[in-house]
């Protein structure tokens, strides 16, 4: 079997060592905690995260950076986007001189407003050809169930593209390829902020009505920037963009609605950040989303506002008021 390291160990890592696992690779999960490792290994069960999903055999658990690199083709990061960069610039040395680096993550860091392909060549010196990025309607708890579901894999060139498909084409997952590398990870991070829209609808009593309604404009919204910085319009229609937003703002398991639907109760983001060791990458993205709609001249109301209520700037209830007040336009505007 061919080794795939994984660097963290939460939710989505766990479950896509278990998609690797099946797809017939030996991998080898990075956990920060040590005792988080010895737990996947002694009891192969991730208790924290996703407890009563068995491990198959061929994943093992490691909190020693070098051993997880150690002869891995393939790497794969599975971490809050906010803290990559300061934790791969610590990894960077171990890594295989070869590897195809992959992110699993959906986030645009702060204050550089780099995505995090755009981070790994930075740390790392690879070239496009050597980074890539999955994404897709891929809720962790359904895909560690081994639901069937499906993904795109994304890399500029498209023959290594086709080789993580390969590597990651399991039973029940099956990924797609493209070579719009911008477009499937602006979706995938953008969805984040329209999930937690949809769920200060759904947090305020709104019903379905409501929820399509902000679902489409913020697909509306992601589309307009995504193509503007250069993206494939039918990347957004396809499953890293439209897939995976319907996934986000249609389940109870997303982070993101979750975090959305207390902000709509009137709990603070203090106070839910407080509640949970799960992370939405939405309540970070959503300032450098905006920013970035700033900086390439793009119409980017869902990001602006849903950012305002997260700072506590604004209520999700005045947020609502707010978006229907808008001056009203052609929808193809």
């Amino acid at each position: 079997m061919s080794k795939v390291a994984v660097f963290g160990a939460g939710s989505w890592g766990t479950a896509f060592s278990i998609v690797l696992a099946d797809g017939g690779n030996d991998v080898t999960l990075w956990a920060r905690r040590e005792e988080v490792a010895a737990a996947i290994n002694d009891e192969r069960e991730n208790v924290d995260y996703l407890p009563g999903i068995e491990l198959p055999s061929a994943v093992t658990a490691t909190h020693d950076v070098e051993k997880a690199a150690h002869d891995a083709d393939i790497v794969i990061f599975a971490t809050p986007s906010q803290t990559f960069r300061q934790n791969l610039e610590e990894w960077a040395s171990f890594l295989e001189p070869d590897a195809v680096l992959v992110s699993l993550m959906k986030g645009v860091e702060l204050g550089t407003l780099n995505r995090m392909s755009e981070v790994i060549a930075q740390v790392t010196g690879a070239g496009p050809d050597r980074i890539g990025v999955i994404s897709g309607p891929n809720l962790a708890k359904e895909i560690a169930r081994r639901e069937p579901a499906a993904s795109v894999v994304a890399c500029a060139d498209e023959d290594v593209a086709k080789h993580l498909q390969d590597r990651c084409h399991s039973p029940a997952f099956r990924p797609y390829t493209s070579v719009d590398v911008l477009g499937c990870e602006l979706g995938g991070a953008y969805k984040n902020v329209v999930g937690l829209a949809v769920g200060m609808a759904v947090g305020l009593g709104f019903g379905d009505n409501t929820t399509a309604s902000v679902i489409t404009r913020g697909l509306a919204e992601t589309a307009r920037l995504a193509t503007k910085l250069g993206a494939n319009p039918l990347t957004l229609m396809g499953l890293a963009g439209l897939g995976d937003l319907v996934a986000t703002c249609s389940s109870p398991l997303s982070r993101n609605r979750t975090f959305g639907e207390n902000l709509g109760k009137g709990m603070s983001t203090e106070e839910i950040i407080a509640s949970t060791r799960q992370v939405a990458e939405g309540a970070k993205s959503c300032a450098s989303l905006r920013a970035l709609a700033e900086r390439t001249g793009v119409d980017a109301p869902v990001a602006q506002m849903v950012d305002d209520v997260v700072a506590g700037r604004m209520t999700a209830t005045e947020m609502m008021d707010a978006t229907l007040s808008r001056e009203t336009k052609a929808e193809m505007e």
